[in-house]
C-alpha cells in the first residue's frame, strides 16, 4: 500500500541519556556530546557512526539532537545533521532558524556530506561546528557526494562561522571502529568501492 505520510523517532536511549538542563560552555563539550551520540548510536545498533545536534549558544543549551537513521528508518535522507535541524525547527516551530534573537549551532561528528552541505543554509543555524573530516569518512568507505573543493568559504560568505576539526581524533576513530567491527557501509552504490571521491572543484 502506498503512503501519503512520513515519520520518523529518535531511539528510546537518547532520552535517557540526555539532560535538557544542562549548559554546554565551549565547543569542545557540545562536540563531545554529540560524538557519544555517535557513538551510543551504534552500541544500540540504532542506526550509522554519525551525530548531530543544535545547541542555542545565547543558553548554551541543547534544542536537539540527531543521530544518523539511515539503515532503521530505510531513509537516505536522515543523516545526523537532517535530523537535528528537522527536530530544532520542529521544536522550535520555525523553519528559520535565524528568525528570532537566538544563535544557533549545528555541531556534528562528521563534516555535513554534499546533501547536508546544501540544507545548512536554509536551516538558519549561524555556525557550524565539525569533527571528523571527509576523507575520514571517505575512507570507510561512505558516500560524500560530490561538494566544494573549498566549502566552508561560500558558507562563511552568508554569515556562518565554521569550525573544523574539534574532537576530530576522536570522531575520526568511531568511524574507522565502525568499519572494522563490519558496520553497514550504506550508500547509493552498495557499499562498492567509490573512486575519486575527492570533492569537486566547482
Amino acid at each position: 500500500m502506498q503512503s501519503n505520510s512520513f515519520s520518523f523517532s529518535l531511539p528510546l536511549w537518547i532520552s535517557d541519556y540526555i539532560d535538557i538542563d544542562k549548559h554546554y560552555n565551549s565547543v569542545t563539550e557540545r562536540m563531545a556530546l554529540v560524538i557519544e551520540l555517535s557513538r551510543l548510536n551504534v552500541k544500540n545498533n540504532t542506526g550509522g557512526p554519525f551525530g548531530a545536534a543544535i545547541f542555542d549558544l545565547r543558553t548554551n543549551k541543547l534544542v536537539a539532537p540527531g543521530v544518523n537513521l539511515v539503515t532503521t528508518e530505510r531513509s537516505s535522507v536522515l543523516h545526523a545533521e537532517m535530523v537535528a535541524m528537522m527536530l530544532a525547527q520542529s521544536n522550535l516551530q520555525e523553519y528559520d532558524l535565524s528568525s528570532g534573537n537566538e544563535v544557533f549551532e549545528l555541531t556534528t561528528s562528521t563534516e555535513p556530506c554534499a546533501m547536508c552541505f546544501g540544507s545548512i543554509p536554509w536551516s538558519g543555524v549561524k555556525q557550524l561546528a565539525c569533527a571528523a573530516r571527509a576523507e575520514d569518512a571517505i575512507k570507510v568507505g561512505f558516500d560524500e557526494g560530490p561538494k566544494l573543493k573549498n566549502w566552508s568559504v561560500p558558507l562563511e560568505d552568508r554569515g556562518i562561522t565554521v569550525i573544523r576539526d574539534v574532537l576530530r581524533e576522536e570522531a575520526a576513530a568511531i568511524l574507522l571502529s565502525y568499519s572494522k567491527n563490519g558496520g553497514e557501509i550504506y550508500n547509493g552504490r552498495k557499499g562498492e568501492t567509490l573512486k575519486d571521491q575527492a570533492v569537486s572543484t566547482r
